[in-house]
């Protein structure tokens, strides 16, 4: 009897393994400098802190049971409390919705506001996880350019003007994954005025917001529009292995997303949802963490940027890192950085090649690199491997 092999479903046809992902594995070796990986330092993270919340957590044994699909209520009251500060408007607890990571809110997002086709805006460079999530979605994705303010919503104006009518247009508002730029205010506000024009979404991605250097990250772009779902985590500030992250939406989007969520995986961790919760609440601590995280990688960004720009000169124009994990550079004399990648492993650093970003083929010239879990010196060390390498 001849055998049928049973079939995968047709939307995997499109999907590629993540490039910075399939990096990582190369860029495991000891002697080399990695500024390749998105990581925050694990250095910095709580260990103490968080294990004597885990601890306490323990003591109820209810922590070890199921919970509420949107969360545990006192993780929903803590981060509406926050939401609130940092939007400035009240944000009800019922429109805040704890996910696995922020990564499984835009995956659940995607199936609640696309349908097959539907038109995506990102910024080009894009977020990868945002373009794996809405390529799995089936839609259609058109990019617009950044530059030095962020998204370039004139660009966006052109195309509604062209008539193509997004429905979900996507963000990294602040301290850009993988441009290292912030939407400028004018644009935040000018953004939510053409949601409410044209009847889009607007998904504000940010995790980094809490990650600035010297001055703290504009209003929310949900300060303007009700339009807007918010999303961000904890992996940041705290760990990513305890997988909270939210989202803030009108009550109706977080109902549809809590019926697809009990589907996928039916609720998030008792556990880790109280231990974030203590820390969340314990303010006068966690103020302290996060200015020590913010002091560390901004020293460290500094270290980067000034080595680059000394190193290179006029060779590589990169972008001044005000707060977040990441630096993008540019080699002015068309160097490939796809190509440069096999040399610069041998001479012992890593980065991600710019054409990992690109939602078409393009920054061949262009790099993302990563300046949180090295130190100073090494970080210069980093950038004379690369321009040996680049030589």
């Amino acid at each position: 009897m001849s055998q049928t092999t049973p079939a995968l479903a047709g939307k995997l046809a499109g999907l590629q393994s993540s490039a910075i992902r399939d990096l990582l594995k190369l860029t495991a070796r000891a002697d080399v400098v990695s500024l390749a990986g998105g990581l925050p330092d694990a250095a910095l993270m709580p260990r103490e802190r968080i294990a004597a919340a885990a601890a306490a957590a323990l003591d109820d044994a209810a922590v070890l049971q199921y919970t509420e699909s949107p969360g545990w209520p006192a993780l929903r009251a803590v981060l509406a409390a926050r939401e609130t500060a940092r939007i400035g408007r009240a944000v009800p607890e019922a429109e805040v919705f704890i996910t696995h990571g922020s990564q499984q809110a835009l995956s659940l997002l995607a199936e609640v506001l696309l349908d097959p086709g539907a038109l995506v805006i990102v910024e080009d460079p894009a977020y990868v996880g945002a373009l794996q999530v809405f390529r799995a979605a089936g839609a259609r994705i058109v990019a617009v350019p950044l530059d030095r303010d962020g998204m370039r919503v004139d660009a966006l104006e052109e195309l509604l003007a062209a008539g193509e009518r997004p429905a979900v247009v996507h963000t990294v508002s602040n301290f850009h994954n993988p441009g290292g730029v912030t939407l400028a205010p004018e644009r935040r506000r000018r953004l939510a005025e053409l949601a409410e024009a044209h009847g889009f979404w607007i998904i504000e991605d940010d995790p980094y917001g809490e990650l600035w250097f010297d001055a703290p990250a504009p209003a929310p772009i949900a300060a303007y529009s009700p339009q807007v779902i918010r999303l961000s985590s904890v992996s940041k500030i705290l760990a990513p292995a305890l997988r909270v992250g939210w989202m803030v939406a009108p009550d109706r989007v977080c109902r549809a997303v809590e019926l697809l969520k009990q589907g996928a995986d039916l609720c998030g961790s008792a556990l880790t949802h109280r231990i974030a919760t203590d820390l969340l609440t314990d303010t006068d601590w966690l103020a302290a963490h996060v200015t020590a995280i913010r002091t560390a990688y901004g020293t460290r960004a500094k270290s980067l940027v000034d080595a680059v720009r000394t190193t290179f000169g006029d060779r590589v124009s990169c972008t001044d890192a005000t707060g977040g994990m990441f630096v993008w550079a540019d080699f002015t004399d068309g160097t490939d950085t796809s190509a440069l990648l096999p040399a610069a492993l041998d001479a012992g650093v890593a980065y991600v090649p710019g054409s990992a970003f690109a939602v078409s083929d393009a920054y061949r010239s262009s790099m993302r690199l990563c300046f949180t879990t090295s130190d100073e010196p090494t970080l210069t060390e980093a950038v004379t491997r690369l321009a040996k390498a680049a030589e």
